[in-house]
């Protein structure tokens, strides 16, 4: 699958995201994973891209792509 985002891309997390992703926070792409490694870690998420994602605190997690949205003026 081809990546929506890139590195360095400045995005936000979709809001409703229940998760420990933090809905509505702006965040940066740091890693893309177009085709995951395998492991119980990775079988988690939807089929799809995922992406580690890094907030302005240095907080880092792994998210699906359909859970981000592309930061608006980026």
């Amino acid at each position: 699958m081809k990546a929506r985002f890139k590195y360095d891309d400045i995005v936000r997390v979709q809001p409703g995201v229940i998760i420990k992703s933090r809905p509505g926070e702006r965040a940066w792409i740091v890693g893309i994973f177009e085709n995951r490694p395998q492991g119980e870690y990775f079988e988690s998420f939807p089929p799809g891209v995922v992406y580690s994602i890094e907030f302005e605190d240095g907080y880092s997690t792994e998210i699906h792509e359909s859970d981000l949205e592309l930061e608006v003026g980026n």
